[in-house]
């Protein structure tokens, strides 16, 4: 029986490009708690998230019986050496587009794929963003419209905020929210492992 993908995140975005990837998936959204640790850089810290989303989601699931892919996503700016979430109102929506504008940051998307205990592949996927100057009125409107309420760094690449962009280098899909080429390689792996453990052993002759 092949395994059932679940995708352990309640972002629309993430499920949409799972979906155009030509993905058959479930949807159990995690409920870790996202704060970040201390001393926790970009990489480290969307890694780690990532992993722990998805190894609740496969905890979760296992009472079903079924075998299970588990795929867990975080996605955070960096810019400047600070990291930002989403944002936690208006205001705090406004001090990061400030803080984006004029510059070049990094889009860093943790993910995990989770095939069992010991069939666990986490990597990174990061991509550089470079935003165009900003008028203090149109960041103001923006924030106004809501579109950057739920979205890392408070903007989003698909949206309204693309007229900002100029340039990026890296992967278009890690700013939307989900790298596909990275999932695909991280799945093919796990699955690889799993297919590798079900093979039955060659039998011995004794003569």
């Amino acid at each position: 029986m092949n395994p059932t993908l679940i995708l352990a995140s309640a972002s629309p975005r993430r499920r949409e490009l799972l979906a155009q990837a030509g993905y058959l998936f479930e949807v159990q959204a995690s409920s870790v708690d996202e704060s970040r640790r201390s001393g926790e850089d970009g990489i480290r810290f969307a890694t780690r998230l990532a992993r722990e989303k998805a190894q609740e989601v496969f905890v979760l699931r296992q009472s079903s019986g079924d075998p299970t892919l588990v795929l867990g996503a975080d996605t955070v700016v960096v810019c400047d050496g600070e990291i930002l979430g989403k944002p936690a109102d208006a205001a705090d929506a406004t001090r990061m587009l400030l803080l984006l504008s004029g510059r070049t940051h990094n889009v860093v998307t943790g993910v995990a794929v989770v095939g069992g205990p010991q069939f666990v592949e986490v990597a990174a996927e990061v991509t550089q963003v470079t935003v165009r100057t900003l008028s203090p009125q149109e960041i103001a409107e923006y924030v106004a419209g809501g579109e950057p309420m739920d979205k890392a760094g408070a903007y989003a690449i698909q949206g309204y905020a693309a007229r900002w962009i100029p340039r990026i280098s890296g992967c278009y899909f890690n700013v939307v929210g989900l790298p596909l080429g990275l999932v695909a390689s991280l799945l093919e792996g796990v699955e690889l492992r799993l297919a590798s453990q079900t093979i039955p052993a060659k039998s011995l002759s004794l003569g």
